[in-house]
């Protein structure tokens, strides 16, 4: 049985007062649930900030990028041992906004994974379609393209540590989102990608989330999908009650 896993995505937003304030009333409110794993992903400047308010909490942090290079002339980058070094467990990477707006390819987001885990940072590793994609029939050509590229050269025991998670671009800050049925059907079809690169026992194993426009409304509809462990919140992860919300409807 997969452990659900709800990460909150903060983009880039909040100062650091309403950051600290937030992490800590996440962690108030983390002593109330169980069975669930919880991470927070606030943007770089305020991750020793809110390390603090969290520490000897259920709720784990996050980074939501890092550089592939472990030191030197990189200007303005952040290593994954400069992430460990703040108390990081995992770090998002290859978000849709980073592949389509910053042009992140799959090659250097293959680059990243592979330094995340060298450094002991769980990646969650992210894939999805364009509008246009789905459209056209291309939506599993797309996500497999994306996941081949993304964690090429990953063992069996590495991809069991890599937390997935499907967004779809059309359905990220629109307001839109993907049906209960249209996610189990992604998420299904990863599955099965997973199992015929490796084994079945990892492919049951791998954690993959649901991230585009969840809410605490339509939360509890989109995890109990069998094949949906979680979700990848953006901008209902900046409320406290929004997510807990979202934590309350991965358990049922």
């Amino acid at each position: 049985m997969r452990r659900p896993f709800i990460a909150g995505n903060w983009k880039m937003n909040l100062d650091r007062a309403s950051a600290v304030a937030l992490a800590e009333e996440l962690a108030e409110q983390a002593k109330r649930v169980d069975g669930v794993d919880l991470a927070i992903c606030p943007p770089s400047v305020y991750l020793d900030a809110v390390a603090k308010a969290i520490a000897g909490s259920r709720v784990a942090l996050g980074a939501q990028n890092m550089y592939h290079e472990g030191n030197g002339a990189f200007t303005g980058e952040i290593s994954a041992a400069m992430l460990c070094d703040l108390g990081c467990k995992y770090v998002i990477l290859g978000h849709s906004e980073r592949r389509h707006v910053l042009g992140e390819t799959d090659e250097a987001i293959n680059k990243k994974v592979h330094a995340a885990l060298d450094a002991g940072l769980a990646p969650i590793v992210c894939v999805g379609e364009l509008l246009s994609e789905r459209e056209s029939g291309q939506t599993m050509d797309v996500i497999g393209r994306q996941f081949e590229g993304s964690l090429a050269g990953i063992s069996a025991e590495q991809m069991a540590t890599i937390v997935i998670a499907y967004e779809p671009v059309w359905a990220i800050g629109t307001g839109r989102v993907a049906t209960p049925q249209q996610a189990e059907e992604v998420h299904l079809d990863l599955r099965k990608v997973i199992q015929q690169r490796y084994n079945e026992s990892v492919a049951e194993s791998v954690r993959i989330q649901y991230g585009g426009s969840v809410k605490p409304e339509n939360a509890a509809d989109l995890l109990g999908q069998p094949d949906i462990d979680g979700a990848l919140v953006g901008g209902a992860s900046l409320k406290a009650d929004a997510f807990m919300g979202i934590v309350a409807g991965s358990k049922g």
